[in-house]
């Protein structure tokens, strides 16, 4: 297990998965399953991983058999941060066979789609032990699904970034150019900005990180598209003085390398925009 997470409420995430049955059942349901199975039909079913993983959706694939029908009996066995072997069962699902088949594929979707993000998250995560450096998601998330999938970071053993544009404030090369230059925006952010506000700003180049360093205002620091000699160069200036957050052409294969430059956050969209999905499937 890597670590235990108290879930969120269903109700948080009910709108998202009820918007995913209704894009499913359309308007007017299974039409096959109501043709072929009796009304009466009762079953038992078992979600199976076809290969290893990290668990994460196991608590919205509950609720999307639930929302389809509450009556039914759910008994989760591997919940959302553990480990799973191949060919082990992750839940049971007992009761009316139509209302199991009719929410099968959309719990199916969120447990695989979310377990993969888990998954690669955890391998993101091992290739950092023994440094300070914290994995992070971005905003690079499936539009509707930014909350679930970044609560499979979590699962992974990962940290998140941001979840919306209003929690804090990143400064990135866009806003810098708008504004006419990093002195002209750390300016602004120390008029305006909330004392309870954290303040970001990437810089590409050591000369910007030399002119942040020297203006101050910024709480984090984020390291844009740098190699790995310049990271170490850039974490060396900083010294401690900010944390500082490494960025761009983020792969597993250099994660070692740049934990090693003693960053304290590497964010990769990669762990929500590439996750492979992971092979579950519903035996009867």
């Amino acid at each position: 297990m890597l670590m235990s997470f108290a879930p969120l409420p269903d109700l948080i995430l009910e709108p998202i998965i009820r918007n995913a049955l209704m894009e499913d059942l359309g308007s007017y349901g299974d039409v096959t399953t109501r043709a072929v199975v009796p009304h009466n039909t009762r079953y038992s079913a078992r979600l199976i991983a076809r290969e290893a993983g990290i668990a994460s959706g196991m608590q919205t694939a509950a609720i999307a058999f639930r929302l389809v029908d509450p009556a039914l009996t759910i008994k989760c066995l591997v919940p959302d941060g553990m480990t799973f072997t191949k060919g082990q069962t992750l839940m049971e699902i007992s009761g009316n066979a139509g209302s199991i088949l009719s929410g099968e594929r959309v719990a199916l979707n969120f447990a695989g789609r979310l377990s993969g993000i888990a998954t690669m998250t955890a391998a993101f995560v091992e290739n950092t032990r023994g440094t300070c450096a914290r994995i992070t998601c971005t905003r690079k998330t499936t539009p509707g699904l930014r909350l679930v999938e970044k609560q499979a970071v979590l699962h992974g053993g990962g940290f998140n970034h941001r979840y919306s544009l209003s929690d804090a404030i990143l400064i990135k090369d866009n806003h810098i150019a708008a504004a006419g230059g990093v002195g002209n925006v750390l300016s602004a952010v120390r008029t305006t900005a909330s004392h309870m506000m954290k303040v970001e700003i990437e810089v590409d180049q050591l000369e910007q990180l030399a002119e942040v360093l020297e203006l101050g205002g910024a709480d984090v620091v984020l390291l844009d598209n740098m190699d790995n000699e310049t990271l170490k160069k850039a974490v060396d200036m900083v010294n401690g003085r900010l944390k500082t957050e490494a960025s761009g052409n983020v792969t597993i294969d250099r994660i070692s390398a740049i934990a090693a430059t003693g960053v304290d956050y590497i964010s990769a969209g990669a762990l929500t925009h590439s996750a492979k999905t992971v092979d579950l499937g519903l035996d009867f």
